[in-house]
Formats: C-alpha cells, structure tokens, sequence
C-alpha cells in the first residue's frame, strides 16, 4: 500500500520528532573533512517506465512523488542541511508531464527546487539502452533539459545510465559534451550472460575518445541489486549506512572517507518514505556524517577530496539488453530511418528559415514531443513486465517511433514546398532542384518525379547540358546529378522531346553485372558468391565459399538484370524461411559503390540476418559505437572493448563497419541494422580475427524473457548495405561514404520568384575534413541563429573556419551539445572559426543577418505580436498585443541576449482572438527578447530597457 502523504497539519510535530533524534553535537559543525566519514544517501524511484505501470499510472506516480518530495522539501528547510529532505528523478520527463498536467504557479514551484537542489535531475528523459542508440538520438533527447536550461537558469550535471550489464564507449563524450560531469551507475545482474558484478575499479573518470570525461561511481555488485553496486543500493538505508561505513568486502574496494549509496525506488510503481531523513539523523555521530544527498553533492565533495586518487578509464562494454530492440527490428528501424532523414530535412528547414522569419516555428510543438522522442524509444526495459502486456509494450514503442516519423515526414514535406517557393524559376519551365545536405560536394543520384509527357530530356541549367536519366517507375526518374554543391543545391530543367542516348552503365550476363569497376555475381539466396574489384588487378573480396548479404536460406528460379544509363540492377526473389527478395545495383562513372537491398516479407521469430565474408587478409574491424569510431578487439589486444564485464556477441551498428589492413579493405554502410556479430563471438568471446560479419535484420536474443516476442507480429522487414572498397582505412572517408549512402540527395520542385538564386546555391563551407553533423534552426527559434554539430574523426585538433558566402556573421557561440552557449567564438564577416577535439563532436550557434529578403509565408496561421512602447524605460509599463487564430495555451516569457530566463510575463489557456498583457519591465537595462508561445507557433520580439 502506498504511504499516504501526511496533512500539511501534522508536518511540525514530524518535524519535532525528528529534531529530537538528532545526536548531541551533530548540527552545528564546520567543515568536518578530514575527521568524519561523509556518507551520502539518496533517495530516488527507479523508473520501470512502461514495465511496472503504463503511461497514465506513471503519470500520476510522477505528481504524487513530486508534491510529496516538494512538502518535505518545504518542511525541512529549516532543518541543517545534511537532513533536509531531497529526491532525486529518473529523468527529465518527470519535469515534462508535470509540466502538462500542473499549473504554471505549480512547475514554478517545481523549478525553484531544482534551482535550490531539494530536486534533482538527470539529463536523460528516462533510463536508457545507449548501445541501441545513435548519438544524435542521445543528444536530441536532452533537448527539453537544455531549453529548461537556458529558460529557467537551470544545469543538468547528472546522467544516470541504471539496470542494465552494459554501456557504450563513446557515450562518455557525448554526455560531457552536453554538460554532463557525474554519473553513476548500478546494475540488476539479472537476464544476464556476463559477469558484471565484479569490477576492476568502483569510481574512476570515464573518458571518451575525444578526451573529455565525466566522475562516475560505478561499484561491484557484492550482495544483490538492493544493496551496494546495484540499482537500488539505499533500498534500506540503515543497511547502506552500515555498509559504507564498516563492511569488510566494500572498504576494501572503497578506501575513501566520502561514499554514497543512491537509488531506493527498485521496481515499486512509487516512492514516498521519510526513511532517508530519519536515518540520516539517527545514525550520525561524531566520527561519521549521514546526509540526505540529491547526488550531485556527492559528486562535488568527492571529487574535490579524492580527485587526484582515482583512475582515468575509457572503453566500451558492449551491448545486453540494448539487444532487445532487435526483437521489434522494424520500428527500431524507421526511428533510425528518421533520425537520420532529418539531417537533410533541417538543412532544407535552414535555408526556409533564413528567408522565410515564419517557417519554423510553426513546428514547435511537434518538434519538442519529436525530440523526446529520441531519447524515450530505447528505454530500458524494453519487454513487457508485471504491470504492462506485450501488446501494450509493442504498442507504445510504435507510437514513439512514429511521433519522431511523422515529425520528420511533415518537415520534410513542408521544407521541400517552401524552398521550392523560394528559389527563382525565371521561365516557368518544369525545373528540380538537387540538394546536399552533407559539406562536401558531390555526384550521385537524385529522384524526380516528372509532369512533363515523355519524351522528354533533362538539362543541367549550370551547364545548360543533357544529363543522364532512367527511369524507376511511374512517372518517378533518377537523374545523375554531378558536382551537387555542399549543404547547396544545383537545378535542373526537363524539357519537351527526346534528347542524346546515353550508354548502359554495366553490362549483365548470366548472373554477373559489370560497370567495369566492380563485377557482382548473384548466387539463388540472392546472395553475391562473386565481387571482383577490377582496379585492384581483379581482386577477389569475397572469401573462398563465402559470400556478401547472404542469408543462407531460400531459392531463387531466376537472377533477373536490368540495366541503364544511371544504375544497373540485379534481383533475386529466393524465398525461403522466411521469404525474401534481394537487389544489387551498380552506378557508373567507374564507381566502386555496391548497394544492396534486401526485404523479408514474412513473419519470424529468433534470428534472422546476412552474413558478409570480406577477404581483406590481417584485416582489423572497426565500426560506429555510440560517439566513437571503435576498434573491435579487447583492449589487451590493441581495441576499445573492456577486458572484463563486456558483453561482446552483438556490437553496435551506427553508419559503418570496416575491415582493412595497411594498404586496402572495405566499407559496409548500414542504414538498418542496428548491431553486427563478428565470426563466432558468443557473450564472452569477440572473436575479432575473423572475416565475417553477421548483421542482424531481427532477433530476439537470450529466449523470450526481454523483448517482443515474433517481432510484434510484423511481416515486412528493410534490410540496406553499401559496401565500398578502398585504399589505406581513414575513419573520415568511411564516414563519409555511409553519409552518402544514407543521406540521398533530397529534390523539390522549383516554382519561385527568389530570393534564392536559379541554377546552384551553396550555405556553407569549411576548410576542413571533419563532418558537418547537423546543421539546423536554433530550437529557440530564428532569433537565436544557426546550429552547426561537426565530428571531426582526426588524431589532430584543428581549428575549423566556417565559411558562409552568401551570409554577413553577426555573432558566435560554442555551445553544447543541447544549445546552450558556452563561450564565444572569433568571426570575420562571412567566417567562424571553431576549435575541435580530436575524435569529437563539437557545437555552435551562429547568428547571420541573412542575405537574402525575407519575405511572408504564403499559408498557414500567423501570430502577430506588438510592444509599445518599444523603447521605454525600466519600469515603463509596455502593452504586449497579440492575435491567437484558435483557443489554446499560451506563455510569454522575457529572455537575455545569453538566452536565460529573466521574467515568465504571462501564462494560461486563452481564447481566439485578440490580446493585450502589460509587462513593467521592471529590469537592467538593456536588450530582451519577448518569446510568445502558442500551439500555434511561436514568435519573438526585441525589446530594448533603456536606463532612468
């Protein structure tokens, strides 16, 4: 039963009761380091998000923990502060439905405990399955901690990865690179093929591969998960107390005077209990401190007592419960698909944005639930549990996937019509423009659909010469687009009547296609037996008896060739268990590119994948983890995999896996499947010498006890791999190759006036190899500039110069990872330059006076917003006015120039209409900004507080 919350009535008399067991000298004491023990206990209600309860239960658990850690927080603020009342969140999106559900005076309160530390809170919406992720999943789903950041004055130094056996490698950067310092970590040890209770080091700074690190406390597991090491260490804290101060087997592993035991909730729906305070109380003395910790404190001392006495450790401990996303592959699959898709996507929004003031705020509120939704998918439970059926598990994965999907697919949409509406078509002639999304140039091929009757031919308006094309079908065609300019786009005209033949790109016989550069044979799996690269001195890269996309199963009656003028295709329908369809294309131009697509049309259970055979002789596998370009061999033999307590049968699987030796390998690039197996690797064996890789199309691993059971019933699976050989292995170029195999170049129609010119335009530039990683609107808003995220995969540091050429810069900012400014940055008119961390992703925010006109939306709810006067001085009264198009919820809030909240002006639910709030500006004086937000969209206004 759950323990009622006790009237506000009876909070003195606990309180008296409470004062009563404080031991005599305890409460007036100064800084005891170096004569006391200081033991911290915190309290928390581990999250089962989903596994426990459902999204409504949880919803309401989240109010009722709140309020009541909020009353204890009030009751006990007179307390000293080792025994005041503190409570710490799984993740941020406690704060989020609280948000919705409570009035603005009630979040208020809510924020004001965050700000004093009663309250504390992770970075993480929830606990996840950072091996099942990409890093852009992780960074977008911190968005909501960094507006909070930069709106409420708040930080979030805290990162809490709990439950399960493992964790990534390179997430250690991307948490420091969203502002993370601490972290701590506790296990179940449960469903689980490893040892990972016995650890080599209980606290050390986890340092990933750029070289910033975070203090995390990560201890053996010696009892069980309610105890030290585990998820619930305080699940009793007399217990805790008794085991941080005089446990034989735990002071031997932790020789420090400041320890911590943190986590009570265990797998309880709710927490409310005032067992940490009274125990903090009753079980201090003199030799020793009890306190009631919100964890970061802990953090703090211990750091500033034993930081100089801990090991520095970076490495990967490989993936165990991250695996059950596999069980539900194609959903997982289109979050992926989506993640990925909006690079290209926010670019298209960037260039709408900086002639269009309105374009993206429109979005807002989708875009925030969207962003959340990165972060929610691969929470850590991922099954179905006591509280929740499989159906409602699978069920909810999918609307999460599908809230980022639709996100995506309407942003694209509208970034295509909009650009279209804004580059000029000065003849009226059917024209498409080819964008690139990616900061180099490029040739590759773009789809189009046409209007125009056939026969037509197409034209490149740079050079006012035919290109190649074919069609794919319907009325769609692919165009060879050459030289496509970076984060640019390049034009081309279809015009009436036939124009030049252009010759076959391959040729195709028996079952063989050959474009002159590479020569694929395909086998009756649909498998290739053969690929011989011809600018190797036909150089066989299939290993004897093996072969490429194989899934050892099925029969095909035919190998079916197509060729034409921009890619040759070979197809096999195998069937098989289960039943399956496989395409190879070639390109031309002595392209060395082999795409392979493959689509399961059945139903299965347990595993189903493709085995890749690479005859690269010594070759050394290396492939995208999580933030890091990680070597697939234990760190005893030169890799990035821990040597003990990792789990090593399936790696992660962002953009690409690689096998080289000195002088040459190959490139797989893949846009689906999210882990690979090396050979025979089992759990506890990586069996890294091997030439095959294994990668996962669907599986459920360790039997039926975590994840979906028969992929949730689906029965259409997408399964895409390029593969790439290549000279001497640079980590930049197999980077770039898979972003340009998932990352298409992107089409819409052309039917402007301007302001954006009519045959090419390139945004940016870089004198640099590091990548652009995303470039996009600030999510503040157009007012608050242009985001830029580039991973630099050198050894070097290099200062990187920002090229705009089409822009004049105002001001810039490196920021973090979630937007928040760190620290300008040095400009010239159309350049920044940007410092970056080898091997690291590095944020900024630039402000541009765009070049281009701005000019009015042509559809779509506007909101109007006035200030007047507009300027005035401090304390002036100013009328806001506004216009809302429909009734809903609105919030004016007043920010800085460093984009931190200064005044929430107004909130509430208003009608349609019109509206008029009044503001004191009772400020410094100086330059603000006036943010209206609405489920309409948002708009901003300068205001300017001139002095008395």
């Amino acid at each position: 039963m759950l323990r009622p919350l006790p009237p506000a009535r009876c909070w003195l008399l606990v309180l008296l009761a409470l004062v009563a067991l404080v031991p005599r000298g305890v409460e007036a004491r100064p800084d005891a380091r170096g004569t006391q023990k200081r033991l911290y206990l915190a309290n928390d209600d581990h999250t089962d998000y989903l596994w426990t309860g459902g999204v409504t239960a949880y919803r309401q658990a989240f109010q009722n923990m709140i309020d009541y850690y909020l009353d204890q927080a009030d009751a006990t603020a007179g307390q000293p502060e080792d025994f005041r009342g503190k409570f710490n969140l799984d993740g941020t999106l406690w704060l989020w439905e609280y948000e919705r559900a409570r009035s603005a005076a009630d979040f208020d309160r809510l924020l004001d405990h965050v700000r004093d530390g009663s309250i504390t809170v992770p970075v993480n919406p929830l606990v996840q399955l950072y091996g099942a992720m990409s890093p852009e999943q992780i960074i977008r789903g911190g968005y909501y901690a960094g507006r909070l950041e930069r709106q409420e004055g708040l930080s979030f130094p805290l990162v809490v990865p709990m439950e399960n056996q493992t964790i990534p490698g390179g997430v250690a950067s991307l948490w420091a690179g969203c502002g993370v310092k601490y972290s701590w970590k506790g296990i179940c040890n449960c469903v689980t093929q490893i040892d990972a209770a016995d650890r080599p080091r209980e606290v050390y700074r986890f340092a990933g591969p750029d070289g910033r690190s975070i203090l995390m406390k990560w201890n053996s597991l010696l009892y069980d998960e309610k105890d030290i090491g585990g998820y619930a260490e305080a699940r009793d804290p007399a217990v805790a107390v008794d085991r941080l101060d005089a446990d034989p087997a735990f002071l031997t592993r932790w020789p420090f005077d400041v320890a911590g035991a943190f986590g009570h909730g265990w797998d309880d729906l709710q927490t409310t209990t005032d067992a940490f305070l009274n125990v903090a109380q009753s079980r201090s003395n003199a030799s020793r401190r009890v306190i009631v910790s919100n964890e970061i404190d802990f953090f703090e001392d211990f750091e500033a007592t034993h930081g100089n006495d801990i090991d520095t450790f970076g490495g990967a401990f490989g993936n165990e419960w991250d695996l059950y996303v596999a069980s539900l592959a194609e959903p997982t699959a289109e979050l992926r698909r989506a993640t990925e898709r909006l690079r290209g996507v926010e670019a298209l929004s960037t260039l709408a944005l900086l002639a269009d003031s309105s374009f993206w705020s429109t979005f807002a509120a989708g875009r925030d639930s969207a962003m959340l939704a990165c972060g929610l998918y691969a929470e850590h439970s991922f099954s179905p549990g006591p509280g929740v059926s499989e159906q409602e598990r699978a069920d909810w994965q999918r609307s999460i996937q599908e809230t980022l999907t639709s996100y995506a697919n309407d942003l694209d949409m509208a970034a295509r019509a909009r650009l279209g509406e804004l580059v000029d078509n000065p003849n009226g002639a059917e024209r498409h423009a080819v964008f690139n999304p990616l900061s180099w140039s490029r040739t590759d091929v773009a789809r189009i659909t046409v209007s125009t009757p056939f026969p037509f031919h197409v034209i490149d308006v740079v050079t006012n010469k035919p290109v190649p094309f074919q069609l794919v079908s319907g009325r769609d065609f692919a165009v060879l687009a050459e030289d496509v300019p970076a984060v640019g786009y390049r034009v081309y005209e279809v015009r009436g009547g036939a124009g030049p033949t252009f010759p076959p790109v391959a040729t195709f016989a028996g079952a063989t296609l050959d474009n002159g550069a590479i020569a694929v044979t395909m086998g009756p799996r649909g498998q290739l037996t053969s690929v011989i690269d011809h600018t190797r001195g036909d150089l066989q890269l299939v290993t004897n008896g093996g072969a490429w996309g194989d899934f050892e199963n099925g029969t095909s009656p035919a190998v079916i060739g197509e060729v034409g003028p921009v890619f040759a295709t070979v197809r096999a329908l195998s069937g098989g268990s289960p039943a399956h369809e496989t395409r190879v294309r070639l390109y031309g131009g002595s392209s060395p590119r082999i795409d392979l697509e493959a689509t399961v049309t059945e139903n299965f259970g347990g595993f189903v994948d493709t085995a890749w055979d690479l005859a690269v002789p010594g070759g050394t596998w290396r492939h995208e983890e999580v933030g890091m370009i990680a070597t697939a061999r234990t760190q005893a033999n030169g890799g990035d995999y821990a040597n003990a307590n990792a789990r090593t049968d399936w790696l992660t699987l962002n953009h690409f896996l690689d096998r080289s030796n000195a002088s040459f390998g190959v490139t797989l690039s893949s846009a689906d499947s999210p882990f690979f197996r090396l050979g025979d690797s089992t759990p506890t064996f990586l069996d890294e010498n091997s030439p095959r890789a294994t990668l996962t199309v669907g599986m459920q691993v360790d039997g039926s006890v975590g994840g979906i059971a028969n992929q949730g019933g689906d029965s259409f699976f997408l399964h895409r791999v390029a593969a790439r050989p290549h000279d001497a292995w640079t980590a930049t170029d197999a980077m770039r190759f898979a972003l340009e195999h998932q990352n298409p170049l992107l089409t819409f129609r052309v039917t402007g006036a301007g302001p954006y010119p009519a045959a090419s335009y390139s945004l940016l530039g870089a004198d640099t190899s590091a990548i652009l990683w995303a470039l996009k609107p600030h999510e503040d808003g157009r007012g608050a500039g242009v985001v830029t995220r580039w991973w630099n995969l050198e050894d070097t540091s290099p200062t990187l110069t920002m090229t705009w050429p089409n822009d004049t810069v105002v001001a810039a900012w490196e920021t973090s990872h979630l937007e928040t400014d760190l620290q300008p940055l040095a400009t010239g008119t159309r350049t920044v330059s940007l410092p970056l961390l080898p091997h690291g992703l590095s944020t900024a925010r630039v402000a541009l006076a765009a070049t281009t006109t701005t000019v009015t939306s042509p559809s779509g709810p506007r909101i109007d917003l006035s200030i007047a006067p507009n300027p005035a001085r401090t304390g002036i009264d100013r009328a806001i006015c506004f216009v809302l198009p429909a009734d809903g919820p609105v919030k004016i809030t007043a920010y800085d120039l460093h984009g931190r909240r200064v005044e929430r002006v107004a909130q509430g639910r208003w009608p349609a209409g019109p509206h008029t709030v009044h503001w004191a500006a009772d400020v410094a004086a100086g330059v603000y900004f006036l943010r209206l937000e609405t489920d309409s969209g948002e708009t901003a206004k300068r205001v300017v507080v001139l002095g008395h």
